[in-house]
């Protein structure tokens, strides 16, 4: 019999050598290995020892990465030269990506989304490379002819793609007849315009060299060095390189700019050398960045002196941007933003310029925390915006020494404990390992809870302990990465805290709200004995929760207690499930406060005579005792542990105080009362509890005539707002649609000065509800003529809040871009991607046609995915949180089952949602009996 096998070895072991690369371009590369190995076992067994080394290149690329890749490749450096003409639909770019591989490989993986590869090369060599875009999320094996050792390389790739068209990667916008290119890259959308390694860890100097029209401005990361006219209207343009960085952080923006030159921040102890400042915005609109860039300079030198670390850039931009996704990212040295949140008039309403304020240092404290040290993955993010976050108070408290700004942190603090005692809440720090998945980290518990932990550490400690171990930290990883075990160790050893490290992770590293059980012990009278407060830890859970109440932290506890005129402190860290603290005195305090200055973070449980004794001491608390008592009171009543009837108590002795408390505390119990009436209540008990309130907030009818100070200003605008939607005052709601009225000319010529940004969405809204079809479309063609960015955020939220269904064909066709309905094309206002999610978000918020809105959103989510910002698509379940009942959970559930393919990521929202529906169900049971008036107890 012939020996075939003998004969055709030879050549089947060499086709079976080049075999992977071959099916490489067909199909993905585990069946290419699965494939090799079954021919081999079937054909050649002689053949297996001359395989093995190709074998074990193979294996390498046996799984695609849909997440993190594995560091056997890491880039050096980019030089890249792109054509960005933000008149075309499409751009250009050529690519040196200098590689180095930490092994031998037929190939490597990196990023890239949506590109069309005209050629590519290895540098200095002969060896066929091809690229193949593996997953839709961008990740891309490069492969090669035969494979190569561990070494480096350098990738040559000529490419183009269309610019974005929701907001993501390389876009482009038109705005007052102009196009602008800009670049948001953050987290994994530089993919879309460049290949190369797009996760945080991989840093790596880049080389820019922009070709675009000649008379636009090119921003980037660094300063420009070189400018040379080419032919057809181009402009050469040249940076210089930046430092090491990571992909998300590259900034790209193009078009008829205005660049306006600041004076430079000087010099200073921690610097020696200045930092030239710009600003950057439309055609025509520089001068309404005044503001902004008068406070820049003593902005970064409050971070220099805390962080103790000079400003690690050779310049800074301020670039306003025509549009963005969200209200501003961290590109280093060319921060952008969103332009309505930076653009200010002369005498700027208060909530526009705290707004204003807190974005700005959020934004640079991010200089030095994501961009001079930055996380290796996106399961680290905390270290970043966590940081940032934290980092805001304490810049506009130094800024701003008089005013607030502290308790504005603590605010965002105890308001995400909501989120975090969700049974589906994610940790500070979990694993992420899908590209999908990343956006996800974006929420709450990243920022704000993130803040509170480390704002209870700054407060335990002490500042200057804390920030000195910070700026350690800082100095140490500068220029590069730290996961959160560096993190621990570096803060731990700085500050000779070894048992820091479990309490950090301890609320890191898992999820959920401490909850204590606070119960004194006090001795009978004559007794030589101490008395006692004992302290037990379980997990904070609302009823209908599925979670296990076991669960405990390393917490640091701080208690203050009163006697008589004075008061006394305790401060211990409580590993264990239980903790006896023993007082130096021989009787029970008078009143007891489980969280001194409201530091820390967690929430306590008393008897109903202990809230009671709190509550008529109300007065001996600070302002953060007093959020920290409203935060407790609430979350004891949605568990049955108090009566609603101990919330209004509470408000009675707030507001007969009302002078004399911080702004803070007077809204802290807005949100709950919010979400009771609109949401919670059935009809009857809310509309017995609005009137209950209406009486108890009546001190606040003529708040406008009192408003003699910022905060004053602040809570007057957010009383407003609680007493127009909320509690239905109809003598407000009739001032505020006579001023949106007068503001757009409904009757007459438009009187500018009759509503003042702060109240754009608020009394815009209240109109359209109030003044119906006319005013809506008046507004429409008020809005298509007036160049205000803040007027242009407002307005979609306002078109959302109609309540007559004669408006519901218009609303429609402008949210779906639907060429159909011609005959409205004249009266509907053209929408972006963000202002379209706003809308919808309104529209659904809208108790009157949230039935119809609901339906209509359920069949139409595959269009208006494709028509809302990319990054937020993920989070298109949480329309669905403003209902209270089953069977709109089961209706979302089938709803993301049939498309959820279409919003990647969208678990974690969908999980979050139908659990927030669930537990609304049972607290509407725990909360729906019948009210007294306000009594203590």
């Amino acid at each position: 019999m012939y020996n075939f096998t003998a004969m055709y070895r030879p050549i089947t072991c060499l086709l079976m050598t080049r075999l992977p690369s071959v099916v490489h371009n067909i199909v993905q590369r585990r069946i290419a290995v699965m494939l090799t190995l079954l021919l081999l076992s079937i054909m050649l067994p002689g053949c297996r020892s001359d395989m093995a080394q190709q074998a074990s290149l193979d294996s390498s690329a046996n799984e695609i990465p849909g997440g993190a890749l594995d560091g056997s490749a890491k880039p050096l450096a980019y030089y890249l030269h792109m054509h960005i003409d933000p008149r075309l639909q499409q751009f250009s770019g050529t690519l040196q990506l200098d590689v180095e591989m930490l092994r031998a490989d037929d190939g490597i993986w990196l990023h890239g989304q949506g590109l069309t590869i005209q050629k590519i090369s290895l540098r200095d060599s002969d060896i066929a490379v091809d690229y193949t875009q593996m997953l839709d999320s961008g990740v891309v094996r490069i492969g090669f002819a035969k494979p190569l050792p561990a070494g480096q390389i350098s990738l040559l790739i000529d490419y183009q793609a269309s610019f974005d068209n929701n907001l993501a990667g390389l876009f482009r916008v038109q705005e007052q007849g102009d196009w602008y290119a800009l670049a948001k890259s953050e987290s994994i959308q530089a993919r879309k315009y460049l290949p190369g390694f797009d996760q945080p860890g991989f840093k790596a100097p880049m080389h820019l060299t922009l070709d675009i029209p000649t008379g636009y401005q090119a921003i980037t990361n660094t300063p420009v060095y070189s400018q040379s006219v080419l032919e057809n209207g181009i402009t050469r343009w040249q940076f210089l390189p930046t430092p090491a960085m990571p992909t998300y952080l590259l900034s790209l923006a193009v078009g008829p700019f205005d660049v306006v030159e600041y004076p430079a921040i000087p010099a200073n102890a921690v610097r020696a050398q200045e930092i030239p400042l710009r600003a950057v915005a439309r055609r025509g609109q520089a001068s309404n960045m005044r503001q902004v860039m008068e406070i820049t300079a003593e902005f970064v030198h409050i971070l220099e002196t805390e962080l103790g670390v000079a400003y690690p850039f050779r310049k800074l931009d301020i670039v306003a941007a025509p549009a963005w996704p969200s209200g501003a990212t961290e590109l280093s040295a060319a921060i952008s933003y969103r332009e309505e949140r930076l653009f200010l008039p002369e005498h700027a309403p208060p909530a526009a310029r705290l707004g204003m304020l807190g974005i700005h240092a959020h934004e640079l404290a991010h200089m030095w925390f994501g961009n001079l040290v930055t996380p290796p993955w996106w399961d680290d993010l905390w270290l970043k915006e966590g940081f940032a976050t934290w980092a805001t108070p304490l810049v506009l408290t130094r800024f701003e020494p008089e005013q607030s700004h502290a308790l504005n942190g603590l605010q965002r603090n105890f308001a995400v404990m909501a989120i975090d005692s969700l049974t589906s809440a994610r940790a500070i720090r979990e694993p992420i390992l899908r590209n999908e998945d990343i956006r996800n980290a974006y929420d709450g518990i990243t920022y704000s809870k993130s803040q509170a932990v480390l704002h209870m550490l700054d407060s335990y400690f002490g500042a200057p302990k804390f920030r000195a171990a910070l700026a350690d930290y800082l100095r140490t990883y500068a220029h590069a990465v730290a996961a959160s075990p560096d993190f621990y160790r570096s803060i731990a050893d700085s500050m000779q805290q070894p048992e820091l490290i479990t309490t950090l992770r301890s609320f890191v590293e898992q999820a959920g709200v401490p909850l204590l059980d606070v119960q004194p012990s006090c001795p009978a009278d004559g007794s030589n004995q101490s008395a006692t407060i004992t302290l037990t830890q379980q997990r904070y859970l609302p009823p209908g929760s599925p979670a296990q109440q076991e669960q405990t932290w390393s917490i640091p506890v701080c208690l203050r207690y009163g006697m008589a005129a004075e008061s006394y402190q305790q401060c211990h860290i409580m590993n264990a499930r239980e903790m006896v603290l023993q007082l130096p005195v021989g009787h029970c305090p008078d009143w007891i406060m489980p969280n001194a200055a409201g530091s820390g973070y967690y929430r306590w449980q008393f008897t109903t005579a202990d809230w009671h004794t709190l509550l008529t001491h109300f007065e001996r608390l600070d302002a953060g005792e007093k959020l920290a008592m409203v935060d407790s009171l609430q979350a004891a009543i949605a568990t049955g542990n108090a009566r609603l009837e101990s919330l209004l108590s509470l408000l009675e002795v707030m507001l007969d105080q009302a002078q004399q408390q911080p702004r803070q505390v007077l809204e802290a119990p807005l949100p709950i009362l919010e979400d009771y009436l609109q949401r919670v209540l059935p009809p009857a008990p809310a509309t017995q509890l609005r009137t209950q309130l209406q009486l108890l907030y009546r001190e606040f009818d003529n708040c406008a005539a009192r408003l003699d100070s910022i905060d004053k200003q602040l809570l007057c605008r957010r009383m407003q707002k609680f007493k127009a939607q909320a509690l239905g005052d109809s003598m407000l709601r009739a001032d505020l649609a006579d001023r949106a009225s007068r503001f757009i000319g409904l009757n007459a010529e438009p009187v500018s000065t009759a509503l003042d940004a702060d109240r754009y969405e608020l009394a815009l809204s209240v109109a359209v509800q109030d003044l119906g079809a006319r005013f809506y479309q008046c507004l429409i063609e008020f809005a298509k003529d007036f160049d205000d960015p803040r007027l242009a955020a407002a307005v979609p939220t306002a078109l959302g809040a109609f309540t007559d269904p004669s408006l519901l064909p218009l609303a429609r066709a402008m949210l779906l871009q639907d060429p159909a309905a011609s005959d409205l094309a004249a009266g509907r206002l053209e929408l972006g991607p963000r202002e379209r999610f706003d809308m919808i978000m309104s529209m659904l918020s809208t108790t009157e046609l949230r039935e119809q809105h609901w339906r209509w959103y359920q069949q139409h989510l595959p269009q208006i995915l494709t028509l809302i910002p990319e990054q937020w698509r993920r989070r298109t379940p949480n329309a669905a949180a403003v209902f209270c009942a089953p069977e709109q959970a089961a209706q979302l559930q089938r709803l993301f089952a049939e498309h959820g393919a279409l919003a990647p990521g969208h678990e974690r929202a969908l999980a979050q949602t139908q659990e927030t529906i669930n537990l609304c169900t049972a607290l509407r049971q725990a909360v729906s009996a019948p009210m007294a008036g306000p009594a203590h107890g």
